[in-house]
């Protein structure tokens, strides 16, 4: 049975010599199954790779790779979801080569983020599938499709002797998409942090995952930490996701003790639009954890996921809120499953100036946080982002990490790695938070943070009053973000509208006035500009995270001037 504990393994330098283990040792256990939607209405569609067939994959893909390319050059991963994305990643890995995930061309939103990335990367060769190899020739690169290279072309696989795994380009809700270099020896240590922290490295669990495989969450919780301890990986694509979320549940609740991720739109997504019908028939008592990574984890995201399910017998506490960033692999720090949610009621005011001061949780002006745990074989501090100094518990600044899972620095990026990754040991995220009972607890981003006479405001916490006060405002698909005016910083929020309605039906003045009285009541802000537009208009990232960047250039680039502005 799959769902028996796989025997522990021996420490490995390389995700490769990993599969290679597994092959040799419990060759016909499941390793990666992919399930595929092909119509509106399928159930799934299972592939499925046993570790002896994941290790051939591997091997051949290898081989296809070094004849293109010598050891230490990348490779650019445009490989849709699905195993070919899994075993084009490890072979070049196996291959001595450096990966760069990526996504085919055609992602909505997301075309001039590749074409950057491309040319930053400058990869000499691409792994793809058969389906995309002839769009994909027009890049001037070698073209390997996976699909396309036999299983006959295996052989065995030379040591691996570089230090970069792969390039994880970050999302670029803040700046422009920057390589992180992810080496052999932090993708390995952070995927067995991870699975300390989640308790999968002595519980049996499965891995169950629909976040892109581009995306650093969804590479190491869906390939890295299974490979590392031999664990099934259950995959699906996150369009699949979308158009039907009640999917994922259904994979949640098919496979026993399954762990799985997803940020915070995806929970209230499920909450909101999965029927009782097809409640009917989920039994998700189960599940053995699921992971929060947004920024900040809002615990009222939790309570309404929770309320929706708990009726198909989903347990309280398999709720984890986590931390982490590319720069740091991605884990950093996690709440532990079996435990309840860590839950603080702050003060705003004490907030904004930098003390993390209780208050009491019916307050209207609190602002309500979840603890995300404590870190998992690394060092965390909070410290003054200016100064540098060590701050104490209940103090907000920046946080910074250290340990074996951080990576080497930005590639062709010195200036940046010097400043982020720092001549001290310590990363700096760029994050802020504090330290409040043992956990971490995440505030916002100190690139994000609106300064108005003298006076921080979050943008997340400005966006959840905004959200909260009209139901036509669709759920975590706003921006609110300081532009500089005549008389000093003013505050703009750009929302969407939900699909259920339209601008021409909506009163808009009147939904304007609610959310300028709503943020002026708690926040005591007057707001410049609200402009209402339609779904789809507000700019993502690449990990689905809103990006406040991208919206304030596009504002005042005058993007907006046809939407609902009051």
């Amino acid at each position: 049975m799959d769902s028996r504990r796989p025997p522990l393994a021996p420490a490995f330098r390389t995700l490769p010599e990993y599969v290679r283990h597994w092959a040799e040792t419990t060759p016909d256990r499941r390793a990666f199954t992919f399930v595929d939607h092909p119509a509106p209405d399928s159930r799934g569609v299972h592939r499925t790779l046993t570790w002896r067939r994941l290790d051939v994959r591997v091997r051949a893909v290898a081989a296809r790779l070094a004849e293109e390319a010598e050891p230490g050059a990348r490779v650019a991963l445009l490989c849709p979801q699905g195993l070919e994305y899994v075993t084009g990643f490890l072979g070049a890995l196996a291959a001595g080569l450096i990966a760069v995930p990526l996504y085919p061309p055609g992602l909505p939103g997301q075309g001039d983020r590749l074409t950057s990335v491309l040319a930053d990367a400058r990869p000499e060769v691409v792994v793809t599938t058969s389906r995309y190899a002839d769009l994909i020739k027009e890049l001037g690169a070698p073209v390997v499709a996976v699909d396309r290279v036999p299983d006959a072309a295996a052989g065995d696989v030379r040591p691996v002797t570089g230090e970069i795994a792969y390039l994880q380009y970050t999302s670029g809700s803040t700046r422009t998409p920057a390589g992180v270099e992810i080496g052999h020896a932090n993708v390995v240590a952070n995927a067995r942090q991870a699975l300390g922290a989640y308790g999968a490295d002595v519980h049996p669990v499965t891995c169950v995952g629909w976040l892109p495989l581009y995306h650093d969450m969804g590479l190491v919780l869906s390939v890295a930490a299974p490979v590392v301890r031999g664990l099934l990986s259950v995959l699906m694509d996150p369009v699949a996701f979308l158009h039907e979320p009640a999917r994922w549940l259904r994979l949640l609740a098919a496979h026993p003790r399954a762990l799985s991720a997803a940020p915070n739109f995806a929970y209230d997504y499920c909450a909101s639009t999965v029927t009782e019908a097809q409640k009917a028939d989920l039994r998700l008592d189960g599940v053995f954890a699921l992971i929060n990574g947004s920024e900040p984890v809002r615990p009222t995201t939790a309570d309404r996921f929770q309320a929706a399910f708990a009726g198909q017998g989903l347990v309280a506490q398999t709720h984890c809120p986590s931390y982490g960033l590319a720069e740091a692999t991605v884990f950093v720090s996690a709440a532990r499953p079996g435990e309840p949610l860590s839950r603080f009621a702050l003060d705003r005011d004490a907030l904004a100036e930098g003390k993390a001061l209780p208050a009491r949780p019916d307050d209207p002006r609190a602002v309500l946080l979840t603890g995300c745990g404590a870190p998992a074989g690394q060092r965390v501090r909070i410290a003054d982002p200016v100064s540098g100094v060590d701050l104490s518990e209940g103090e907000v600044g920046e946080i910074q990490v250290q340990g074996p899972n951080v990576g080497r620095g930005y590639w062709n990026q010195e200036q940046q790695t010097r400043r982020v990754f720092g001549a001290d040991g310590w990363l700096r995220t760029g994050d802020l938070g504090t330290v409040l009972e043992g956990q971490l607890v995440v505030t916002g981003r100190l690139k994000d943070l609106i300064v108005v006479d003298g006076r921080n405001h979050y943008p997340q916490d400005l966006e959840a009053t905004v959200q909260d006060a009209h139901p036509a405002v669709r759920r975590d698909r706003l921006a609110a973000f300081g532009v500089t005016g005549g008389s000093g910083e003013r505050v703009v929020v750009v929302a969407e509208h939900a699909r259920t309605t339209s601008l021409a039906e909506l009163d808009v003045p009147g939904l304007v006035r609610a959310v300028r009285a709503a943020v002026s009541g708690r926040h005591g802000l007057r707001l410049a500009d609200v402009l209402l537009v339609p779904p789809g208009t507000v700019p993502r990232t690449s990990s689905g995270k809103v990006s406040r960047a991208l919206t304030r250039e596009r504002y005042l680039a005058g993007a907006y001037a046809t939407g609902g502005a009051v």
